[in-house]
């Protein structure tokens, strides 16, 4: 790394730092159609991404802040990060596991959200590997970090592909029985970050049935068909459209913040879960996963308070996340794809945002 600044105009140096004792950087990812990923290894963050746009622009598709310090006090401590122990929430931050109760930090109305009061949005990853287009980072989740069980080894690569794709992959392993849903948390405006509102949107998602939750976004139970409601994006919507109907489980929401349950023949395949085109500078984002679901996020609670990258303000509904995951609260959740990760097993997690115009 011998650049000062970023395609995306980002200072590198803003990056160093030392945090809780170890090194942070900016690490910059690059293909060959110049497409450029910026990722800081606080957090596993991802910071930009240049993507062209129809005019042969290149265009920050994601939100972020321009140095290290800003990450630190952020109000929106998930840009771009990698959420765990466990993404999403779990009622009442309480779980039992083999007969063992346990209780996690309350951090999110009565639940617990995210991995807790330090999730690993917030702890520094060790840099293992990096190369023009990939980054190999690792970190090791002690035994009762956060009140979960097991010492958690995790890794992620992300590649840059030379198809303008991002592909993330997670491993984990454990030495004692515990919980597990990753997930990235980047906030994505197609028609640049910064751009005040991103419901003009286009969406697809390839999903049947969602997870309809109670106020505090804890899921009942069991799906419910997206059909004949504001959640059906199996024909294309703009996200805006329906956004403030009249309609209890966006009430609840403040806006889309819900778990779509992806079409699957196994929970574990590989498929497209969806796409989202802004129509103003015509970059599409096609995703893909091995994960269950995607919780879509429209950015309800954003205040637009604080000056991030070039110095612009990110307002309420200004960004979506698609964040790939297991469903919420499944621990408590029987019929639910399985949480638990076990001594014996290895968790194996791939997800790709593809971008073209």
């Amino acid at each position: 790394m011998n650049k000062l600044y970023s395609k995306s105009g980002l200072l590198v140096g803003a990056f160093d730092k030392i945090v809780d004792g170890k090194q942070t950087g900016l690490y910059t990812l690059t293909n060959k159609s110049g497409c450029e990923v910026t990722i800081t290894n606080y957090g596993a963050k991802i910071v930009s991404f240049m993507v062209p746009d129809k005019k042969g622009v290149y265009t920050d598709v994601v939100l972020g802040h321009p140095s290290i310090d800003d990450y630190l006090t952020s109000e929106e401590p998930y840009f771009g990060a990698v959420c765990g122990r466990t993404a999403n929430r779990i009622a009442g931050g309480r779980f039992s596991l083999e007969e063992k109760e346990y209780q996690l930090a309350v951090n999110n109305g009565p639940n617990s959200l995210h991995g807790g009061i330090k999730g690993f949005n917030a702890v520094v990853w060790d840099l293992k590997n990096i190369t023009p287009n990939s980054l190999e980072l690792f970190y090791l989740s002690p035994d009762g970090e956060e009140g979960f069980p097991g010492n958690l080894s995790v890794t992620i690569i992300y590649s840059l592909t030379e198809d303008n794709s991002l592909e993330i992959c997670y491993r984990a392993t454990t030495d004692k029985t515990t919980i597990l849903n990753l997930t990235n948390h980047s906030y994505f405006n197609l028609s640049g970050e910064g751009d005040p509102y991103m419901g003009d949107h286009l969406l697809i998602l390839n999903a049947d049935n969602y997870l309809p939750t109670d106020a505090t976004a804890i899921p009942y139970g069991d799906p419910a068909p997206v059909k004949d409601t504001p959640m059906d994006f199996t024909e294309p919507h703009a996200i805006g459209e329906r956004i403030d109907d009249d309609f209890e489980q966006l009430i609840f929401g403040n806006g889309y913040d819900h778990t779509f349950i992806l079409n699957k023949n196994r929970e574990d395949e590989y498929t497209y879960a969806g796409i989202c085109e802004s129509p103003k500078t015509g970059i599409k984002m096609e995703i893909y996963t091995t994960e269950p679901g995607v919780q879509v996020y429209t950015g309800n609670w954003m205040t637009g308070n604080f000056a991030a990258k070039q110095g612009r303000h990110y307002p309420r509904r200004s960004a979506v996340c698609f964040e790939t995951q297991h469903y919420p609260d499944s621990i408590h959740q029987p019929d639910y794809p399985s949480v638990i990760l076990r001594p014996d097993e290895v968790f194996n997690s791939r997800t790709t945002y593809k971008f073209s115009v």
